[in-house]
């Protein structure tokens, strides 16, 4: 395995030290290839099984990506009324609700970067069938919250739970609290494949098996289609890839808990930044802080070696897609903050302390605020 130097750049993008180790993960696809059992094959079921357990859910359905994940969620329940979805965050979590069918309604965001719940019940209309809460950077949502008011409203909860591998919620896991939840496999999430994947899970018998048809074309079996579908398997060499990083995920998440703490602690005493509330079911997919002078900031780590990316300037209303909603600026100011001060600093796991005290150190700088760490 590679191992990260202490001192240059300082980046989001970890995978060559990651998969420093690939030769184990050859050695597996040539297992794969040697029974030619490229689709929906033996590491799918076995990856399959192992997500479901994790997660605390019957069934774990393996897809092309996230955004899939999320799509067939929406066909397999068929909600075509609307869903509420926060107006902070990757566009994918909107483009979904649009390309299954339903009507898409934003909602805003609070202080935790999350939908905002406080305000939640007051946007249901006769016509919302389903809200779909975005567990932001790996911070999860208030849940017990959120199925309370879906309950009282015969509404149904889809979660997306992309950022959200591992995160729990009053010691359960994110992704086992809605009908159904949607969790991404891209490069740099806590479990990622050589490319795009993603995983359903959901605790009903019904959805499972329609959601096993509609990522395989619709069909029952070979000459049978029994819904038009989609061609949205989880590749089994994507799988192998999914299994190797699988085993590794405690870890994972023990460190950049562990990184985010500390740099916590470095950053806590800087009156221009605001740090995230720490939650203890936080597994930092994203660890995003609020700062003052925003992209300032942000091209003064990056000109000093620290890759400060900021997720995601364009609030979902305001972009051009969503035009034919009508929204303007102003209409949801919680999120419109957010994307005006949200700035996302490394912590993964391969992040050392050095790493941290020298971004740490520079924030300081910026701000013309002590040091006080020597």
């Amino acid at each position: 395995m590679l191992t990260k130097p202490s001192l240059g750049q300082i980046d989001h993008n970890y995978l060559n030290y990651q998969f420093g180790d690939a030769v184990q993960i050859w050695l597996k696809i040539q297992r794969v290839v040697e029974r030619a059992d490229f689709t929906l094959g033996k590491e799918l079921r076995e990856f399959e099984s192992r997500w479901a357990r994790y997660v605390g859910t019957h069934y774990a359905i393996g897809v092309n990506s996230g955004t899939d994940a999320l799509i067939l969620s929406l066909k397999a329940l068929n909600i075509k009324g609307e869903v509420l979805v926060p107006a902070f965050g990757f566009v994918a979590s909107a483009a979904a609700v649009v390309l299954a069918g339903a009507q898409l309604k934003f909602v805003d965001v609070g202080d935790d970067f999350n939908i905002d719940v406080d305000h939640l019940e007051s946007q249901i209309t006769p016509n919302t069938e389903a809200i779909m809460p975005v567990h932001w950077a790996g911070r999860p949502c208030r849940m017990s919250d959120i199925t309370k008011i879906a309950y009282d409203n015969s509404l149904i909860v889809i979660e997306d739970a992309c950022h959200a591998i591992g995160a729990r919620h009053k010691e359960k896991q994110c992704g086992s609290f809605g009908y159904s939840a949607a969790f991404s496999l891209h490069p740099l999430k806590n479990v990622n494949v050589w490319g795009d994947g993603g995983v359903i899970t959901t605790n009903n018998y019904t959805v499972a098996s329609r959601l096993l048809k509609l990522r395989n074309h619709g069909l029952s079996d070979r000459n049978t289609c029994d819904h038009w579908g989609h061609n949205s398997r989880l590749d089994t060499i994507q799988a192998v890839v999914a299994n190797h990083i699988f085993d590794r995920l405690p870890n994972i998440i023990t460190r950049r808990r562990e990184n985010a703490n500390h740099l916590d602690s470095l950053l806590h005493e800087v009156p221009d930044i605001k740090l995230p509330d720490c939650h203890p079911g936080m597994t930092y997919y994203l660890y995003s802080i609020r700062a003052e002078q925003r992209d300032r900031l942000a091209a003064h780590l990056n000109d000093n070696g620290v890759d400060a990316k900021v997720h995601y300037p364009v609030p979902l209303h305001l972009q051009a897609a969503a035009a034919k909603l009508g929204h303007k600026r102003g209409d949801f100011p919680g999120a419109e903050m957010l994307c005006d001060q949200t700035l996302s600093l490394p912590v993964h796991e391969y992040v050392s302390q050095m790493d941290l005290e020298r971004m740490a150190k520079l924030i300081h700088d910026f701000y013309g605020v002590q040091w006080p760490f020597n």
